[in-house]
């Protein structure tokens, strides 16, 4: 208000957002209402600026079953694909889906790739200006979950506390049919750690909890790596002079 010292914009802003998970996560919450909340202007730095006077939730009828209740227009972030894993030299990351605030770590991640990963991944090479345009990355880190899902290997520097991706596993719907197609790209300096074994079996899993039918990806053939991790997760390969079909059927 005029004349007045302004709220901690960005607190309230953590709140909303705080506010937004509990609706997400909590599906049974069929109304909920906070009115007034009160946002202190000098508050004690021990406690909460927030004081909710009032509230009032609705719950759905108890007789519906998880099905039958309503589901966000998007889809929240899948935090049930979040975990801990190691590399077998002893380096722990996290696996987890990508999100937006990714982009700046995507860049340095594409920094950190040879011309022959390049070359695999893209079947040609591309230039890291346009690799890393922002155009881009904002639609390979802002991603519609239930249309494709992308994991991120993310290690945390406990040195310097800083984080860097390592690698990026994606699983892609195809349109029309039950199936999708999947890619795969590890940084050169972490590659023959398993990292992209378990990247992609992680796709798997994410895959059948999708109900899909195939996942399914093109790979060139002096690109002996990746089928070989193709294969050990499952996949069967279809080899011709020109391209690898590998391919999967999940039950």
């Amino acid at each position: 208000m005029r004349g007045r010292a302004s709220v901690d914009l960005d607190a309230l802003a953590k709140l909303l957002v705080r506010f937004s998970q509990l609706v997400v996560e909590q599906r049974w919450i069929k109304e909920i209402d906070i009115n007034p909340l009160l946002v202190a202007t000098d508050p004690d730095s021990s406690r909460s600026p927030f004081l909710a006077l009032d509230a009032r939730v609705v719950l759905h009828d108890p007789t519906l079953t998880l099905d039958q209740l309503p589901k966000p227009a998007i889809r929240p972030y899948p935090i049930q694909y979040v975990g801990l894993w190691e590399m077998r030299d002893g380096t722990p990351v996290k696996i987890r889906p990508i999100c937006p605030e990714d982009e700046p770590l995507a860049v340095k991640f594409h920094q950190t790739l040879s011309e022959q990963s390049v070359y695999f991944r893209y079947f040609h090479l591309m230039k890291l200006s346009q690799r890393t345009a922002h155009e881009r990355l904002m639609r390979l880190c802002f991603i519609d979950y239930d249309r494709e899902m992308a994991l991120v290997a993310d290690y945390k520097n406990p040195e310097t506390g800083e984080h860097e991706i390592l690698a990026v596993a994606r699983l892609s719907k195809l349109h029309g049919v039950n199936e999708a197609e999947f890619s795969l790209m590890v940084s050169d300096r972490y590659q023959r750690q398993g990292l992209g074994t378990e990247m992609l079996r992680r796709l798997l899993d994410v895959a059948r909890d999708e109900h899909l039918n195939v996942v399914s990806a093109e790979i060139l053939p002096e690109n002996a790596a990746m089928q070989r991790v193709s294969e050990k997760v499952g996949f069967t390969l279809r080899r011709s002079p020109l391209l690898t079909i590998a391919s999967i059927q999940l039950p």
